[in-house]
C-alpha cells in the first residue's frame, strides 16, 4: 500500500529530511532508502523526490553539492541544515500528536 498524494504532501518533506538527519544523500540515494525503510509505503519517483528537493532547498531546509569524481555524470547530493534540523524537530512533533490522537480515535494502534 502507497499513501495517497496528500497524505504524501504531508509526509513526504518530513521522511526526507529524517533521512538527511544521517548525513548526506543523493537523489537515487533517497529513492531506494524510502522504499526500503517504509515498505514501500513511502516510496516515490525521482520525478516527485527532484521537485521536492528543490523546494526543501529554496527554503533552507537543505544544502547541496556536486560531486563530480562519482562516476560519467555528476552526482548532487544534499544535507540538512541546522534550519532543516529545527523543522524536523517541529514537524516529528506533530507527527506524533497526530499518531496519539489518531490512535485515541482508533484509527492506528490500540483499541478504539
Amino acid at each position: 500500500m502507497r499513501l495517497e498524494s496528500e497524505l504524501m504532501r504531508g509526509a513526504g518533506p518530513v521522511a526526507v529530511l529524517k533521512l538527511l538527519e544521517r548525513g548526506e544523500m543523493y537523489g537515487y540515494e533517497l529513492v531506494e532508502a524510502l522504499t526500503k525503510r517504509t515498505d514501500g509505503i513511502l516510496e516515490m519517483g525521482q520525478s516527485t523526490l527532484y521537485p521536492m528537493l528543490y523546494n526543501l532547498e529554496a527554503k533552507g531546509l537543505v544544502a547541496s553539492r556536486v560531486e563530480r569524481d562519482q562516476g560519467p555524470r555528476p552526482r548532487r547530493y544534499y544535507r540538512l541544515t541546522d534550519k532543516g534540523k529545527r523543522k524536523l524537530a517541529r514537524d516529528a512533533k506533530q507527527w506524533e500528536a497526530a499518531v496519539r490522537a489518531m490512535a485515541a480515535l482508533g484509527v492506528v494502534g490500540g483499541p478504539a
